[in-house]
């Protein structure tokens, strides 16, 4: 029997494993000796880019819910090496150490958040990366509320003003509402550029610090994050601020593992795929998600964000099999690119193009928001094998529905 291994069930990983199911039940008697196991550390799937809201209720779906009814074999194991000259997977699990072999393989092991070198991070910051370190940070805010007054208990230090921190920042308000965290609050962004959203464009700028500006969260520009401790951080300008939660959202990079293959990485350590999701030069491996970096549109590689983990997903699951079995495989392209900014209560920004043209703002741009985050990002949740095959159909969907879109501008 032929074993196809995907390792991570994160948005690509995931949608590779149901994508490589798809198609080994339509190619019908020819798939029935293909095996598929994914690995993964958790048991579950985590809607990660919902990690950084008030409500955490439905952000971990069970695999067992999603992978059994397609006959999709899953694992917990914490893959420490990949020997790609042998074939063979290093795992450490639940019984000691394993090592599984595959005929094929599919990295999507993702990215995590970088982690500098900083006196005190490592013991003192938070950060909303995986789903466990989503729930530290909420039970920490819950314990804040819980507690008598003290300096810095109801000040937050979000390190970090890309997508992420601007995110966490804009949700901080009623989340330290509910965690009963009243009176005097302060909600501080730390960022070394000139300016928040440095990465997300100048034409989105505007827009985002209007809505800063409306739910009262100060910056700090320019400066960068010396050491962190219990009682609050140092930044490079000497200016200590006082805080009991400081959070990291400082940046990406891709699974270690990444360096396992030889062939080309870009700056963020992902391997460089072609359209089919194979990594170059090197038979047999497809990588697909956070851990690649596919060019989908002639002229732009993908950026780290589920809207193109999951296709790239569904494509290299497809292809996998089909290469497996010799068949013919499917390029991935992508003639499209949005971007739609959660900022809290004040609403959402919603952008189009790779330059980033602002859209929709505020309420009109939360209902599209809420629309992806909740819905669009979701597998079928009932179980049927049917539902399920069909979401994982080797297509790209059409930009998300967009409510009050001026498409004069």
């Amino acid at each position: 029997m032929a074993r196809i291994v995907v390792l991570g069930a994160g948005f690509a990983g995931l949608w590779a494993a149901i994508g490589a199911a798809r198609k080994r039940d339509e190619v019908g008697a020819a798939g029935r000796d293909i095996e598929i196991r994914i690995v993964d550390r958790n048991p579950y799937h985590n809607i990660r880019v919902r990690n950084y809201e008030l409500d955490l209720s439905e952000v971990a779906l069970p695999l067992g819910q999603l992978l059994d009814p397609i006959g999709v074999t899953h694992g917990i194991g914490e893959v420490e090496a990949i020997d790609p000259a042998r074939h063979e997977i290093s795992l450490v699990t639940s019984d000691g150490e394993e090592t599984l072999g595959y005929d094929r393989l599919v990295l999507a092991l993702g990215s995590e958040v970088m982690r500098p070198d900083i006196p005190g991070l490592a013991d003192h910051a938070f950060d909303v990366d995986t789903y466990i370190a989503a729930l530290r940070l909420e039970d920490h805010l819950v314990s804040l509320g819980r507690s008598v007054p003290s300096p810095g208990r109801s000040t937050v230090v979000v390190v970090g003003a890309g997508f992420t921190g601007i995110e966490v920042a804009a949700e901080m308000p009623d989340r330290l509402a509910r965690a009963g965290i009243t009176g005097s609050r302060r909600i501080i962004l730390v960022d070394p550029n000139p300016t928040v959203g440095a990465t997300i464009g100048a034409h989105a700028r505007p827009v985002i610090e209007t809505a800063l500006s409306s739910l009262d969260i100060e910056t700090r520009l320019g400066a960068r994050v010396a050491s962190v401790e219990a009682a609050g951080v140092h930044l490079s300008s000497g200016e200590f601020i006082a805080a009991q939660t400081v959070i990291w959202c400082a940046g990406l990079r891709a699974s270690r593992l990444a360096t396992s293959f030889p062939g080309a990485r870009d700056r963020l350590g992902r391997l460089v795929v072609d359209p089919f999701m194979r990594v170059a030069d090197l038979r047999g491996v497809f990588a697909a998600g956070d851990v690649a970096s596919s060019v989908v549109d002639g002229l732009h590689p993908t950026v780290m964000s589920c809207q193109f983990a999951r296709p790239m997903g569904r494509f290299a699951g497809h292809n996998v099999v089909a290469d497996l079995l010799r068949l013919p495989m499917l390029p991935l392209r992508i003639d499209w690119y949005v971007t739609v900014l959660d900022l809290g209560s004040w609403g959402a920004l919603y952008t189009e193009g790779w330059d980033r043209e602002v859209r929709a703002t505020g309420a009109a741009a939360k209902a599209t928001k809420q629309t992806i985050n909740r819905k669009r990002i979701y597998p079928p949740l009932n179980g049927s094998k049917e539902e399920l095959f069909a979401a994982a159909a080797p297509t790209v969907q059409a930009p998300p529905p967009t409510y009050g879109v001026d498409r004069t501008r």
